[in-house]
């Protein structure tokens, strides 16, 4: 059994972590986003599938493809902070399997490949469960996160994704959060309003 998480690890991921929606002008390096994904990639997906795909945008030419795609509100957020990641999910992520992610199983693949409404549900679920990770890696290189999903899909789909295979899931600001600008901590459902115990 592993030991347990001491509390300041779980204060920083989860407990007194906080959705950012302000930030610092200190930058985010390319390190450290590469640290962030080689700690992102470990967390498990069905039959090892993997497949999000992020874009970050790093400086505001690139800030300025995404701007017109998202409502107001997250415009100036988006702009201030140092890094914004679009998380997408690959929709021929099997293609990768027989080749290096489940080349024990390289008939899996073929599962996907025939069906196109199971690899897209997998694609998303497993995509989405990757940018959770992702979520958490931020926290854990001591980074701050804001996720968002108030943007038009189709918009960022086109400009980033044009080819169709990658579709966009949702989008993450990146850097050292400003304080002064988070919001009040929202109540969570408790145990037994969330939970069946069978």
């Amino acid at each position: 059994m592993s030991p347990k998480l001491d509390q300041q690890a779980l204060d920083q991921l989860f407990l007194k972590a906080r959705t950012q929606n302000g930030w610092l002008p200190t930058p985010v390096t390319d390190d450290q986003l590469r640290e962030v994904y080689d700690i992102m990639k470990m967390g498990p997906t069905s039959a090892n599938t993997c497949p999000a795909r992020l874009v970050f945008l790093r400086t505001p030419e690139a800030k300025a493809r995404l701007l017109p795609a998202l409502t107001p509100g997250n415009v100036d957020k988006t702009r201030a902070a140092p890094v914004t990641a679009i998380i997408g999910y690959d929709t021929r992520f099997f293609e990768w399997m027989p080749k290096k992610l489940f080349t024990h199983r390289p008939d899996m693949a073929e599962n996907y490949a025939k069906n196109s409404a199971l690899a897209e549900i997998t694609a998303f679920r497993n995509g989405t469960l990757q940018g959770a990770y992702f979520m958490l890696a931020i926290r854990a290189v001591g980074l701050d996160v804001g996720g968002m999903s108030g943007f038009d899909n189709a918009k960022v789909d086109a400009e980033f994704f044009p080819d169709g295979r990658v579709k966009s899931n949702f989008l993450c600001n990146v850097g050292h959060g400003d304080s002064s600008k988070v919001l009040p901590k929202l109540p969570r459902l408790d145990f037994d309003e969330a939970c069946t115990l069978l």
